[in-house]
């Protein structure tokens, strides 16, 4: 089963995204972590990346890719993964259906997890009181939404267009959302 998981900043991706990996017994797979891990690595490409997320840039989209289809390519994932922060953009959807179509595989379902742009905001400004997270105020925060709405609306009509998409509220408990995504999938799926 190969899987994506998207939704907006503090809508739970990250917490979804492992219960569904467990779930259906595959790695989840998050590009942010990958990204984390190699600022401790010595190898050229983690030096390459270092360099460039310490200039504050955006690593560019083919180091990103290569990335993301070296790591699709390791043996965990081989009976099927979920992709979490992955694609981004359109050419990194172009990027992913290359190299599946490579392995002569496809995504199965696309998971977008939706709530409420206050109700997002609100628990993000919970968040950063509590974690003391000065950054995380009311513009930065309505600055990533923005961000986050204009990056991924062309990519959920994509998915949208292809039969792919499964849309889940993602506002309650960890445990109903959780039920709610497991159930979509397995009516999509089955």
């Amino acid at each position: 089963m190969r899987l994506l998981i998207v939704g907006p900043p503090g809508v739970g991706k990250g917490t979804q995204a492992k219960g569904i990996a467990e779930h259906y017994g595959v790695p989840a797979i998050s590009t942010g972590d990958m990204f984390r891990a190699m600022k401790s690595a010595d190898t050229p490409l983690a030096r390459q990346v270092q360099q460039i997320m310490n200039s504050g840039a955006l690593v560019p989209d083919e180091i990103t890719d290569a990335i993301v289809a070296d790591r699709l390519s390791q043996p965990d994932a081989r009976g099927g993964w979920l992709l979490d922060g992955y694609p981004r953009n359109l050419g990194q959807v172009d990027a992913l259906d290359q190299a599946l179509a490579g392995e002569g595989a496809s995504i199965d379902a696309v998971v977008s997890l939706t709530a409420d742009e206050d109700v997002l905001v609100a628990r993000l400004l919970q968040r950063a009181e509590i974690e003391g997270r000065a950054d995380d105020n009311a513009e930065t925060i309505a600055n990533r939404m923005r961000v986050y709405r204009e990056a991924t609306d062309p990519l959920l009509s994509v998915y949208r267009d292809r039969g792919l998409l499964v849309e889940v509220d993602g506002v309650g408990e960890i445990a109903e959302v959780a039920g709610r995504i497991t159930a979509a999938l397995d009516a999509k799926l089955a």
